[in-house]
């Protein structure tokens, strides 16, 4: 609901609009994207670095674990919807500059490292046309100010982590939402 409040509000949800999804699993924005008449590249992890997700129940592995009949008509998913695998940790060239928005869903997280999730925030600008919208959710660990589970399958960031790639972001003209 939050990416799609945050869209909506920036004026991402138009028709012919352009957007891709970072480890999307099957998770259903990109059938409602698509019932919007945006097009959009949905992406998850390669298989051979998927781990644990392939048995989760979560992993998309392909376009059809995207599909939602209920908010989508078939055609309409066909036509819009593409998938293709990609390693948050390394974002290939020829999605740079093609999107109108970014999204990932709780994703992040999941890379590794704080420092890992942060570059992968920073990184995925590159996918932007200029003007282009990026919203990222993620688990944050709003009870502490210093500790924090780091370094492994799953980080918790501090406000401090968003502070810092908010300042980075900025310093490169970004705008980014307080």
């Amino acid at each position: 609901c939050y990416i799609l409040q945050a869209l909506f509000e920036a004026g991402a949800l138009r028709e012919k609009a352009c957007g891709l999804g970072f480890g999307c699993g099957e998770e259903p924005l990109p059938s409602l994207f698509a019932s919007l008449g945006i097009a959009v590249t949905a992406t998850d992890a390669p298989a051979e670095a998927a781990g644990v997700w392939t048995t989760s129940g979560q992993y998309a592995q392909s376009q059809e674990a995207l599909f939602k009949p209920y908010l989508c008509e078939r055609s309409a998913f066909d036509r819009l919807v593409s998938f293709t695998p990609v390693d948050m940790r390394n974002i290939p060239a020829d999605l740079t500059g093609r999107f109108d928005f970014t999204w990932s869903s709780c994703a992040l997280e999941h890379l590794g490292s704080i420092a890992e999730g942060l570059r992968f925030i920073e990184e995925s600008t590159r996918c932007l046309r200029a003007g282009g919208v990026a919203v990222h959710t993620t688990e944050w660990n709003f009870t502490s100010d210093d500790e924090t589970l780091e370094d492994v399958a799953t980080v918790l960031f501090l406000r401090k982590h968003f502070e810092e790639v908010a300042q980075r972001l900025t310093d490169k003209g970004y705008t980014v939402a307080p």
